[in-house]
């Protein structure tokens, strides 16, 4: 074992490895030191948080260095929470570098008598300008229907990066903040967002493998897919499976977008759908993806929300594949000319105030 107070070092990288030959030998070591670090050497000018409100951990103030915490292979059977922007994690691989976490929302809790959806993360992000890099997230609970909502990853932050990973879960398995801004269900939000501001976060999904069951991608972020394979698992029910569930707040220009992405499972045919609406301004486009057989003829779902007819924004663009057929689909999901599909590029959708990028 190092003495860590050799590592604290400022360094632009530091090693994580379980068996000791990096820097720290758990994630959340190089969090906690990193911590110690920016305390000496960030200013931060925070104001204290409201009564009766949780402080903002994503609104620190002050400059933070860019930092990377390089992930050797392991199984990190750690509950991490990330409220220090400007960090990388990467792996060494997404199939040799795995964040694992197994609490699901039915889990009994003192307070309200169950851990609910919200608190049942295995990542935790609150913080911007975080990437992910060639890694896994996993919650490893089990199907929907057993345990309930089970997040892998919950993100909650602007200028998110995620790159080469893979999310495995079943429902609920990656949550994209913000919260909506009121639950429907007492105590529905229980968790980290609860109480703070919602804001408008900007995620970036590259090269991402995501799979579960029921809403297995879901929140209000604008968040674009890039050449994403999007898995829907079966649970033996007559529909298996819903890929998203977007609660885009309204007025929001971009929900989520998906370009060149391949919508698949192990579902027999047709018993999975691409969306539906978890509020009524839910948006969701899918630009030249591929419609796997899973994927029902119809391919999205109203929530029976007839109201969601008028006001989502469900869209496709030259999609293939075998459950492509446009002429399927109810008459409330769009059919973008090539002109509309114009005003889907990743620098459009999520380049924002500050001309963002990735």
């Amino acid at each position: 074992m190092h003495d860590h107070h050799q590592t604290l070092t400022q360094k632009s990288c530091y090693h994580i490895a379980q068996d000791g030959t990096g820097d720290f030998p758990t994630i959340a070591q190089a969090l906690e030191a990193l911590a110690q670090m920016d305390k000496t050497s960030v200013c931060p000018s925070q104001a204290p948080a409201p009564a009766g409100t949780a402080p903002d951990l994503r609104q620190t103030g002050g400059s933070f260095r860019p930092v990377t915490l390089y992930l050797h292979p392991g199984v990190y059977r750690e509950r991490i929470a990330i409220t220090r922007p400007c960090l990388t994690l990467e792996g060494a691989s997404a199939e040799t570098v795995i964040l694992t976490g197994g609490l699901y929302a039915r889990m009994p809790m003192e307070d309200i008598g169950k851990r609910g959806t919200f608190r049942s993360w295995s990542v935790l992000v609150m913080a911007h300008d975080i990437t992910f890099r060639c890694l896994t997230l996993e919650n490893s609970a089990g199907p929907g229907p057993a345990v309930g909502q089970a997040l892998a990853l919950y993100a909650d932050g602007d200028r998110l990066v995620f790159d080469r990973c893979r999310f495995l879960g079943n429902q609920d398995t990656l949550f994209t903040a913000p919260l909506p801004p009121a639950e429907i269900e007492p105590n529905g939000f229980v968790g980290p967002g609860r109480k703070l501001p919602r804001i408008q976060g900007r995620h970036y999904y590259r090269d991402c493998y995501i799979e579960g069951d029921i809403d297995f991608i879901f929140g209000g972020a604008t968040a674009y897919f890039e050449d994403c394979d999007l898995f829907c698992k079966d649970i033996g029910r007559p529909v298996n499976s819903y890929v998203t569930a977007p609660s885009t707040p309204e007025g929001q220009t971009y929900g989520y977008v998906f370009r060149r992405c391949r919508f698949t499972g192990n579902c027999p045919p047709h018993t999975a759908y691409l969306g539906r609406p978890w509020r009524e301004y839910a948006k969701a486009v899918l630009l030249e993806c591929h419609i796997g057989q899973v994927i029902a003829e119809e391919g999205w779902d109203d929530w029976n929300k007839p109201a969601a007819h008028e006001t989502a924004f469900f869209a496709e663009y030259e999609s293939s594949g075998p459950s492509a057929d446009l002429t399927k689909r109810p008459d409330w999901v769009k059919r973008l000319t090539a002109a509309e599909a114009a005003h889907y590029t990743k620098e459009q959708v999520l380049g924002g105030n500050d001309g963002w990028n990735p």
